[in-house]
């Protein structure tokens, strides 16, 4: 039954999107425009939820899209439990999205957070968001 309700749930996401690109840009440009700085940049490492490239591209595509904030790598996690390599990179076969890869994990460039883990739980709320909105059967619980 989920998805019956997939095309609102996706309209919501967009819309919600839509809401923290105007937020952030507001706070970039007031930043910008006004004395003294009130950023305070951190770099965190976010493991995800996407279980496809087109997945965690969408997601990294959508946080470089929001200012004040920078998709920097992104590293598939194989299955084996060795360390990960940068997605689609020539130790990785090219591809990150082979049956070899259990999720993937990406660094975030975060110019308005209060901490790593503010940082994380805004990543959080934007993923479970997006892959809510764009399977069919939403996000995991």
């Amino acid at each position: 039954m989920r998805w019956l309700t997939w095309p609102l749930r996706l309209l919501g996401f967009l819309l919600w999107y839509a809401r923290e690109l105007v937020l952030s840009n507001v706070a970039v440009t007031r930043d910008v425009l006004t004395s003294g700085r009130r950023s305070s940049p951190v770099v965190v490492r976010y493991r995800t939820r996407c279980r496809s490239e087109f997945e965690t591209v969408l997601l990294g595509v959508l946080i470089s899209l929001t200012p004040g904030t920078l998709t920097l790598a992104t590293v598939a996690r194989p299955r084996d439990g060795a360390e990960g390599v940068p997605s689609g990179s020539a130790a990785s076969g090219g591809r990150g999205g082979d049956a070899g890869t259990e999720g993937y994990d990406i660094f975030v460039h975060a110019m308005y957070s209060q901490g790593p883990q503010d940082a994380r739980s805004g990543l959080q709320e934007m993923e479970t968001r997006m892959l809510n909105g764009i399977r069919p059967g939403g996000a995991p619980r």
